[in-house]
């Protein structure tokens, strides 16, 4: 259909502007400019990848931090960031006024209704290398108790740890990354009284700067920390990188 276009009989199309030759002298030097910079670029990470020690980048005595234990969103419900500070700082407290401290009995059962836990608690102490001793790998559902610290409920810190898995199968704090802030956890203690306890905050560590001090140092009010392993699994040294630590402060307590 020659002679038709789009705006319309007897009005002329408009005319496409006629090319600027001092524009496109500028242009063509812009561009040169642009693929210059980017030789340059390409050029400098290539020299910086092949001398990483020069610019402290080796992956040599760096600790990096496990995907897993970065805060992300699912949907509309965030994951609550962990706790982080310094090892020697405090340990987090919920918002809410801790209850009396009890006196000392032993604990023979934990109870965290929310992820499911229900488990014996076993006595444990000093293994012959000086670390704390884990409960048995044939009983997966076993928690144990360092029975050089405080009892659950007594002043102080009281320090229970479990298995996150075995070879076979996952075990008794296999879920205990996903306890939130304000989550109850529930010892039962030998008396027949049951110490109640309220999330502050959780912690992923890595074992090379486990945080001692906020761990087992001394403390005013009853507390309770729980601690398994996370992380990455290394096969070549047959453990986790990390531990995972879940800090509590007994806010009631009943008789059982």
């Amino acid at each position: 259909m020659s002679g038709y276009h789009p705006y319309g009989g007897g009005h002329p199309a408009p005319q496409p502007p006629q090319p600027d030759k001092g524009s496109t002298a500028l242009r063509a030097v812009l561009i040169v400019a642009a693929v210059a910079g980017v030789v340059t670029v390409v050029a400098g990470l290539l020299i910086v990848l092949g001398s990483p020690d020069e610019y402290g980048l080796a992956a040599n005595n760096r600790d990096s931090l496990a995907l897993p234990s970065q805060p992300h969103a699912a949907g509309n419900n965030p994951e609550q960031a962990l706790f982080q500070a310094d090892p020697d700082a405090p340990p987090p407290l919920p918002q809410i006024t801790p209850a009396p401290p009890m006196l000392p009995s032993t604990p023979i059962r934990v109870v965290i209704k929310r992820l499911g836990i229900n488990a014996p608690v076993k006595t444990v102490g000093l293994a012959k290398d000086g670390t704390i001793e884990v409960p048995p790998s044939d009983d997966p559902n076993l928690v144990g108790w360092y029975r050089s610290m405080s009892t659950p409920g007594e002043a102080g810190p009281a320090v229970l740890l479990g298995h996150k898995d075995t070879r076979t199968r996952s075990a008794v704090f296999s879920r205990l990354p996903e306890i939130k802030n304000g989550d109850t956890i529930e010892v039962k203690r030998q008396d027949k009284t049951t110490a109640v306890f309220t999330v502050g905050g959780v912690e992923q560590a890595n074992k090379k700067t486990f945080p001692t001090q906020r761990v087992y140092g001394p403390q005013d009010n009853a507390q309770l920390h729980l601690i398994t392993c996370g992380g990455t699994y290394d096969r070549r040294t047959g453990h986790y990188t990390d531990n995972i630590i879940v800090y509590a402060t007994m806010t009631s307590s009943y008789r059982s």
